[in-house]
């Protein structure tokens, strides 16, 4: 092989340029891949980070969801119970004032008999008085004979 200057040059300059390639043009090229890898493996993780809090803030939902139903099953059981409660309190004022009527109406009936019995008793005896007259033929004094006829009275 023939080795001249122009192979030597070349080679010279070969090295020249890996050098400054070496020197000046990799470590940028370097930086800016290694500055896009870690890019990269950020928002992967960021990614991932999403999609975990994602997941989170599914299942925290879905409890907030089942505990909100489980809120509104106790308000509305509560309210069926205060209702039934309203309407026993409301059957049981009714019994009461029904039976306090039915009482106070006995009373008056009590009251009414009572009254049309004195009554009778009256002229039941005014009767027995004007019977007795016309059976003795003469006739009784009720001013004179007023024991005679409270006794009658009190026997009817």
């Amino acid at each position: 092989m023939n080795m001249n200057l122009t192979l030597i040059g070349q080679s010279i300059t070969f090295a020249i340029f890996v050098w400054f390639c070496m020197k000046f043009v990799w470590p940028p090229i370097v930086n800016a891949l290694e500055a896009r890898r870690k890019r990269i493996a950020d928002g992967l993780a960021a990614a991932d980070r999403g999609r975990h809090e994602l997941e989170l803030a599914s299942r925290r939902a879905t409890e907030n969801l089942v505990e909100a139903k489980q809120k509104s099953a106790e308000i509305i059981a509560q309210a069926e119970k205060r209702a039934s409660q309203m309407i026993e309190e409301a059957k049981t004022a009714a019994r009461e004032e029904g039976d306090r009527l039915l009482a106070a109406a006995k009373a008056e009936i009590e009251q009414e008999s009572h009254r049309a019995r004195e009554a009778l008793r009256g002229e039941v005896a005014a009767l027995v008085v004007a019977g007795a007259g016309r059976i003795l033929r003469r006739e009784v004094d009720a001013q004179a004979h007023a024991d005679l006829l409270q006794a009658i009275q009190n026997e009817l």
